[in-house]
């Protein structure tokens, strides 16, 4: 992806207002009702639903074992749904799996590749395997995952980002209208997880449905306009990014001279919640960077009153600072409300 660094940069630092506006009116590439699975008397997957759109990053965010792998695996018809129904393009996934699959290119957990042949020689191999991908889409799409100056290596001597490019390259062979990327940032080193995402970003931007999977929020929050939350196989939460992580906390931390009299202060007031040590979860260097700060949640618009109150009384206020809620916040608090076995 070294190719395509400066469209990269350039789409990784777009504002991310205009980045959430994308697939917002696209047409639904994937649509999914009702989707479930059940292995031998128990249901692993119950009852799925959630739409894709035509321009648009989605993200699908669980923990290991939430069920992500399982339904991919069902939206890819590697294995086959116990009820629901999965469209793509207005197919039927079960009823009509080769013109459903037509429009998708995926890779579901590691791409698999031949160490032993060439790059080229894989795609080649791939290519086979589907009608009408000529030698010139094979050496277009290596141009779009920046592979042009190691195709012809053996795969052997790929790194693991390379492998990924690789494998992305053989999920495009045949022009999909979805791409299905199964944890695609395992593994890869930041520099390769920000080529990635930039990648990913410009497939979008080009009109491409991409349904991402991932258990690291971080990466999620970053990458996807519009996110499922998975937890024990049900989707727990559907929406755009940031009105999701709207429904968090967000906190305000007081840096005081007197903490323990601005403590006591802050405490009187009803509209402020202070927020105890193992209580929230703000990232170290937050904490790291106001020291023995007071953790609160409060109105915005509070905060100048409050400020007015602790300086009649005489306590020095060295930083006010509000910090940003996270998928990882909104994920903790879906799930620790859930009470599915």
């Amino acid at each position: 992806m070294a190719d395509e660094k400066a469209a990269g940069k350039q789409a990784a630092n777009a504002p991310v207002a205009d980045k959430r506006e994308a697939g917002q009116s696209g047409e639904t590439v994937l649509s999914v009702k009702g989707l479930k699975k059940r292995i031998g008397r128990k249901m692993i997957i119950h009852d799925v639903s959630f739409d894709v759109r035509a321009g648009e990053v989605f993200g699908f965010l669980g923990p290991n074992g939430s069920g992500k792998t399982t339904t991919i695996r069902m939206l890819t018809s590697l294995i086959r749904p116990t009820e629901g129904e999965v469209r793509i393009c207005g197919d039927d996934l079960v009823r009509h799996p080769e013109r459903a699959l037509r429009h998708i290119g995926s890779i579901v957990e590691n791409p698999e590749m031949y160490d032993f042949m060439t790059g080229w020689e894989n795609l080649e191999h791939f290519a086979r395997m589907q009608p009408g991908i000529t030698r010139e889409r094979i050496a277009e799409v290596t141009e779009i995952v920046g592979l042009a100056q190691r195709i012809h290596d053996k795969v052997k001597t790929y790194s693991l980002g390379m492998r990924q490019r690789l494998g992305i390259a053989q999920a495009l062979l045949n022009r999909p209208k979805l791409l299905i990327l199964d944890e695609p940032t395992n593994g890869l080193d930041p520099l390769g997880i920000k080529e990635l995402r930039a990648f990913i970003r410009r497939l979008a931007d080009e009109g491409m449905a991409l349904f991402i999977s991932s258990h690291l929020l971080s990466e999620i929050q970053l990458m996807c306009d519009r996110v499922a939350i998975i937890a024990r196989g049900r989707v727990i939460a559907v929406g755009k990014v940031d009105e999701l992580v709207a429904q968090a906390d967000t906190y305000t931390l007081w840096k005081l001279d007197d903490p323990v009299s601005g403590r006591k202060l802050l405490a009187q007031n009803p509209d402020i919640r202070i927020v105890g040590e193992h209580e929230h979860r703000i990232d170290d260097a937050v904490l790291a960077a106001l020291p023995g700060a007071i953790v609160t949640v409060m109105d915005e618009g509070r905060i100048p009153a409050a400020v007015s109150r602790l300086t009649a009384a005489g306590i020095g206020i060295m930083a006010v600072q509000r910090v940003s809620p996270t998928l990882e916040e909104l994920f903790l608090k879906l799930t620790e409300a859930e009470t599915i076995g």
